[in-house]
Order: C-alpha cells, then structure tokens, then sequence
C-alpha cells in the first residue's frame, strides 16, 4: 500500500508490504550495485518490521558519522523496498459491436487525411528546425501522417546539456517514484489511451489491428509494468549481513546520459529503448525512426502526461548519422541503447572504440540487431505444421520482424509434399503492405540461374507500397538471398539430405556468421538425439 511517510505521488493497491531504509555511498550503474553501509528503521504505523532493523537510531548514525563520511551525507536517499503485483496485459479480440472496435474506429477515422506536426522537444520546449521531414502512410503514400524536422548538432548538444543539468534530481528520487510514472502511462495505453495509440501504429507503420494490438498495446504496456516491478526487486536484493554490521546496496543511474536509437518496426521497442534507461535513473536522448514518427511520439505524450519530468527524455528526430556522431564525441556518452541493423551497430561500436580515451566514463552499448531466422524440416515433420508456421512466420507483417522466417531446408523426401502445399497455402494469402529495397532482390532472383521464384514476387507502388508474399526455391546453399538480411524478407527454400548433422555441423555456420547462440527447435526423438551434440540446439 502507499505511503505518505514514504512519499508516493500516488496510492496504489499493487504496492505491498512498502518498508522504508536509508542509504549512502558511493552508487554505481543503472543495474549495478556498489557496497554502502545502510540502516533500516521501521515506518510508524507498519506492521511489519523490515528484516535487518537492527533497532539503532538512525539519527546516531548521522550525530557520530566520521569526517570521512560527512562529504556523502548530503547523498542521503529514501529507498522503497516493495513487492509489485503486475500481469500481463491481455490481447484485445476487437470483435463486431465490442467497446475496443467502436473506440478504433473512432480513431482512425479521426486520422483520416490529417497531418500531425511534430517537434522536437528538449525540456519543456517545442523546438523546430527548418529541416523538415514528413512520415507517410505505407499503405497509401498519398497521405502524409506526420510532419517533424531533424535536429541539428547544435540542437543535440543543447539536449545533451539539458538532460545532464536534470540528471542528479531525477536519479536520487526513489525508484518506486520513478516506477509510478511507468504504471501510470501503462495504465493510460491500457485504457484511454489505447485507440490512439492502436491507429497511429496503424496508419503509421502499416499494421493489421492484431499485429498493432500485440505491438504498440499488448508489449509495451508489459514493458513498463514488468520494468518497474524488476527494478522495485531489484532494490530488494540486498547483501548477506553479519551482525553488529548491515551490508546494503543503493542502485543509481549512469554518469552521463543515454542515447536511444529505436527502429521503425516495433512501437514498443521504441518506448522501451528510452523508458527502461529512465525507469533506472538515467537521462536519455531518444532518436525514433523516421518510419516510426507518428507512434513514437505518441508514447512520448504519454509518458510526459503519466508525470515523466522533463529533460528526463529529450525527443529528438534527427539523421542517422549526424545523431551518431554527435553522441558518440560527447564525453558525457555514458550508454547506447539500440535496435536496428548489424552494420548501424557495428558503425556505433567502432565510434565509441575510437573515442575511448575522450569519454568520462566506459559507455555501455546494448543493441539487438537483425537475424537470418531459418527452418530446418526434419524427415519426421508433420507437414502441416511445417506449411502454416513457416508461412505465418516468413509472411506475418509482411516479413519486417527480426524472427521472421527468411530460408527453410526440407529433406529432399518431403520437399514435393511441402512445396505443394506451401503454394496452396500462398494462393489464399491476401496481399498486404510494405515495399522497398525487396525490389531488387526480387530482380535478382529472377535473373539467378539457381534461384526459382515458385509463387509472388509482384510489386506495385502506384498508391502504397505492396509486395506479394514470395517462395524462393534455392539450389545454392551459398547463394546471397539465402544469406544477406532483407526487410520485408522473401521466404527462400532448399532441399538437404537427410541427414541432421551435416546441416548443423557444416553448412549452417557457413552460410549463417550469427546464428550460433540461437536457439533451434525440433521434436524430442531422432532429431533431438542427433541435434544434442550443438551446444546451441533446443531440444523439447
């Protein structure tokens, strides 16, 4: 339950068991501790008493505290000890005539031909620059659904200073504070918020109702609820304690500020990129995705409304590379927190390497790149698994998620059987939304004397942009379209003999540099027996 002692924004009923201790020292990164010497004391009125009162008087503490302490007094933090019931957030169906359908509808009629501006934002203050850029409707590129402007480096700096004058406030508040600005906004995109949120990604991104649903309502809502509840138990984890002596640890945030790079795909990657560095006591610059505009900023809004301070998160569109490089020659870059393309974080590593010895501190970089998600049919596969989730996986969203399926290697017995009913299966697909840089490699598949396009591959741009999902028949394993990432990706397949070990011994780690710590899996039996000998391998 809340508590006034412990001074929380606001009640709520998921806290419980609220205990209160008082910590200082020295504090390391977002999710690293350090040892300081703590003494809990009991919250009048509690019931319970905190497990490692001791019953000393913490105002001893502060009469008989040595010179050597007095510098770390004015450190002093309150630290909320807590238990956080969250669930996850369950998938709406939008069925005929239900609350959740009327309310989309509503919004995306409401989005219907309109252009939204949107600034820049550092602090409190909506910036723009003249370099305007505009985000459109995949599905029809007529429509031009946000209007933003880039950031230059001068305005990044300024954000970058921005943030850092509002580091020290916002990372010695208590943890449960911070965690309330995230259930709040979880709470908004939950209810009233949701419909909003739904038709920008939508319209936006090009999205079905169930993959926004799963996405920009479903994920990021469980992003900030189960965020919080870790990092509140985190704080829980406490060292082992000899008496008269209390071990404690205090977690605080980074030195510096944090630079958030999100990508176009995924609506709640982008919030979480930016929230989880600023749930754990970080500043952060958050750099959405072009394709991504409409949405992203919409979860900015709500969090700013759900009481995020401001200066906590700078809002910044801006060019990829301009963004890049003014954030990696900042001594003040203290983390990248990044999704998106193998040679983007490559680029970013290899930035911040360069600029090592200029840095206050060594910048953690945590990235998830894409992959080259495959296949492997075993000889005892039930066809009709095989057919409807490599389809769905290869075809779903039109291929432009990092797990999507993009090769698939059936032994040669039951590659007839799979073919045929892959392309059986193709024909009842409608078509969907998305285009690109597919083009070429579709052009490329068509000249290639070992590639077979056995079904799609048509492309038309004359009002969105759409490809037909596409089957791929390989009779190189090495070819480029079996190996090269491509987003929306095609579905290629090759038949290979029977054998299990072959495959995963020899030809997999040839064509795939980054497939090793991924998991494979496959049906316990003949196939799991042969496959247990690959560290990497799954077997259920």
């Amino acid at each position: 339950m809340g508590s006034e002692e412990a001074g929380h924004m606001t009640k709520d009923t998921r806290w419980q068991d609220l205990n209160l201790n008082l910590g200082f020292g020295l504090r390391g990164w977002f999710s690293s501790p350090c040892s300081i010497v703590a003494l809990d004391f009991k919250i009048p009125g509690q019931s319970r008493t905190p497990v490692r009162n001791r019953g000393w008087d913490w105002r001893w503490l502060l009469l008989t505290c040595p010179p050597l302490f007095l510098p770390l007094v004015p450190r002093l933090c309150w630290k909320h000890i807590s238990s956080l019931e969250v669930a996850n957030e369950p998938v709406l169906t939008f069925t005929q005539g239900s609350p959740e359908r009327d309310a989309l509808q509503k919004a995306l009629k409401e989005l219907k031909g309109r252009t939204e501006a949107i600034p820049c934002v550092v602090g409190d203050e909506e910036v723009w620059t003249s370099d305007v850029r505009y985000q459109v409707s995949p599905f029809n590129h007529g429509h031009k659904v946000a209007k933003f402007c880039y950031a230059d480096k001068a305005l990044l700096h300024r954000a970058i200073e921005a943030a850092l004058a509002a580091r020290k406030e916002w990372d010695l508040k208590p943890v449960a504070d911070r965690a309330q600005v995230f259930l709040k906004a979880a709470d908004m995109l939950s209810g009233p918020r949701r419909a909003e949120i739904l038709a920008k990604t939508m319209v936006g991104q090009g999205k079905t109702v169930i993959q926004a649903e799963i996405d920009a309502a479903a994920e990021l809502i469980d992003f900030f609820r189960f965020n919080a509840k870790f990092a509140v138990e985190l704080e829980g984890q406490q060292p082992i304690s000899v008496p008269p002596s209390t071990n404690s640890v205090v977690y605080r945030g980074l030195e510096g500020f944090v630079a958030a790079i999100s990508p176009f795909n995924f609506t709640a990657i982008g919030g979480n990129l930016a929230g989880a560095p600023a749930l754990m006591g970080n500043v952060v610059l958050w750099k959405p995705s072009d394709t991504a505009m409409l949405a992203s900023y919409a979860v900015y809004r709500v969090l700013r409304e759900a009481g995020l301070p401001p200066n906590i998160i700078q809002f910044v569109p801006a060019d990829g590379p301009t963004f890049g490089d003014t954030v990696t020659s900042s001594e003040h870059l203290c983390g990248i927190n990044f999704t998106g393309s193998v040679p983007t974080f490559k680029h970013l590593w290899k930035q911040v390497a360069q600029n090592l010895d200029h840095f206050r501190t060594f910048p953690r970089l945590a990235g998830e790149c894409g992959g080259k998600n495959f296949h492997f049919v075993h000889r005892s596969a039930d066809v009709d698994s095989v057919v409807s989730g490599t389809l769905r996986s290869a075809f779903e969203y039109g291929g432009q998620k990092c797990s999507a399926c993009s090769r698939l290697y059936v032994p040669g017995s039951l590659w007839p059987q799979i073919k045929g009913r892959l392309l059986e299966e193709h024909g009842k697909i409608k078509v969907g939304d998305s285009f690109g840089r597919i083009r070429k490699w579709l052009e490329h598949a068509r000249s290639s004397p070992s590639l077979t396009i056995l079904a799609g591959g048509q492309c038309d741009d004359s009002v969105g942009y759409f490809v037909e999902p596409c089957i791929i028949e390989s009779k190189d394993p090495q070819e480029p379209i079996m190996k090269e990432g491509i987003f929306p990706q095609p579905l290629g397949g090759r038949g290979h003999s029977d054998t299990v070990g072959h495959f995963l011994g020899q030809l997999l780690p040839e064509v795939s540099p980054f497939q090793g710590p991924e998991p494979l899996v496959l049906d316990v039996g003949l196939a799991g027996r042969e496959a247990r000998e690959f560290p990497w391998i799954f077997c259920q």
